[in-house]
């Protein structure tokens, strides 16, 4: 753990570069940027009750796991209102039981890919295509995926290439980022929203927006993983993909932003349905494996709101529901198809830090009736399956504060509180404590330089 922190302390100094203000009233357009950065996450939880244990439990015993990635953001303009971005990435460490045994996995910078070496990897590479729809323009400032300039108001975009759906659809502005604020899978993101990806969280497809004065549509279609949670990728684009619909309308309550998200997926993949695995194993006198039912283009479907609002100058609520079907196995996320949960945000500036931050939430997770019938007879999701399950609906309560400790670098304490892992209420409750590291460095050019 010691050596993967130190790595990331090296970085940092060489952070000479700043990060930018904020737009400026007419930004020169960027030529292209580079923005790099490095996360580390330490992580630690202690011994908790534990009658009996399974192939996807959350061990029992004192755990401690680090976590590393680093990525490279380069932004080249190709034209006036052409965008091209390429994102490599490395990413190592372990996780807590190999990633397994929390439905609300607790290292939103930890894919399931325990590899304690660090490997690299594409993360992203894509085009964006804006067509002006008026010609009021707005600033747009420098940022990882997003080059400084003007852009119309009202837009029609269309980005194709390798991304995470994430980039896009159930954004957050007080809990979205696990690089700098919560870090629960079912908090950063709507975690009933199974969303097409790899194991790394990433996916081929394209992405349509219309954007508004106050209203944006946005549609994705986009390829689902050929095996649950798995690396490869299913070609059948016809008859398995996913695909996802969001509405966002923008708002303010005495000068006070706020924005609600309604959202809508549709995913079709080789997938099983639990309530055949509990069939097929109730005649065979076996546990039930989902697997074993799994037909092309079964349909996983689902639904989420998303909202946020600012109630005073630095301090903002923020909530989030999400439904899925509960049928069709678990494929590409986590394993959540009920989710209710909800927090608050403050900025540092209150007290005179202004790059600081400071948040508490509560997120409950639950499952359908099936998937828990499914569970207490000894069947295993990708990460969760205890062999059998005194159902209650997982909860965590996570609070964090995010210091700046010179520019470019934060550091982040992090306590959350679990109750029912892996929505059992026969094992926990347990505290995990995380110490994370975040550098951030960048380069731009503007015009023709």
């Amino acid at each position: 753990m010691t050596g993967m922190w130190c790595g990331v302390l090296l970085l940092c100094g060489g952070a000479a570069a700043q990060t930018p203000a904020g737009p400026a009233a007419n930004p020169a357009p960027e030529r292209w940027n580079l923005f790099f950065q490095a996360t580390s996450v330490g992580q630690t939880h202690g011994t908790f009750p534990a009658p009996y244990s399974g192939p996807f439990s959350l061990q029992s015993y004192a755990e401690h796991d680090v976590s590393l990635t680093s990525t490279l953001f380069l932004g080249l303009r190709l034209g006036q209102n052409t965008q091209l971005y390429f994102d490599p990435e490395i990413a190592g460490g372990r996780g807590f039981s190999g990633v397994n045994g929390l439905a609300n996995s607790s290292n939103g910078e930890l894919p399931r890919v325990a590899s304690a070496t660090p490997k690299p990897y594409l993360a992203r590479l894509y085009v964006s295509q804006d067509v002006a729809l008026g010609g009021e323009t707005e600033a747009v400032e420098s940022d990882q995926n997003q080059l400084a300039g003007r852009r119309a108001v009202n837009r029609y975009s269309v980005s194709a290439g390798r991304f995470t759906l994430t980039d896009f659809f159930d954004d957050n502005r007080y809990s979205h980022d696990p690089r700098t604020q919560f870090l629960g899978w079912g908090v950063m993101f709507n975690g009933a929203w199974d969303y097409p990806a790899d194991v790394r969280g990433y996916t081929w497809g394209w992405v349509h927006e219309l954007h508004l004065k106050h209203w944006s549509l946005r549609y994705a279609s986009a390829a689902m993983p050929r095996d649950a949670n798995g690396l490869r990728f299913d070609r059948r684009l016809f008859r398995n993909r996913g695909d996802v619909f969001e509405g966002e309308y923008r708002f303010r309550v005495r000068e006070h932003a706020g924005t609600v998200r309604l959202l809508h997926f549709r995913n079709h993949a080789d997938a099983g349905t639990y309530a055949d695995a509990v069939r097929l194993a109730a005649l065979a006198g076996v546990p039930p494996v989902v697997s074993d039912t799994r037909r092309n283009g079964a349909l996983k479907y689902g639904f989420g709101v998303n909202a946020e609002q600012e109630i005073a100058k630095g301090v903002g609520l923020f909530a989030r529901l999400g439904w899925n079907d509960g049928k069709t196995e678990s494929f590409a996320f986590t394993a959540i198809d009920r989710l209710a949960t909800g927090g608050i945000s403050v900025g540092g500036e209150r007290w005179g830090r202004a790059n600081d931050s400071a948040g508490t939430e509560l997120t409950v997770a639950g499952i359908s009736g099936v998937h828990a019938l499914y569970l207490a007879r000894g069947g295993t999701d990708f990460l969760i399956g205890d062999g059998r399950l005194q159902y209650a609906p997982e909860t965590i309560e996570e609070s964090y504060y995010c210091a700046q400790l010179f520019k470019g670098f934060f550091a982040t304490v992090d306590l959350q509180h679990v109750s029912n892992p892996a929505y059992n209420e026969q094992r926990g409750p347990l505290w995990i404590a995380s110490l994370r590291l975040h550098v951030e460095l960048n380069k731009h050019v503007v015009g023709g330089n």
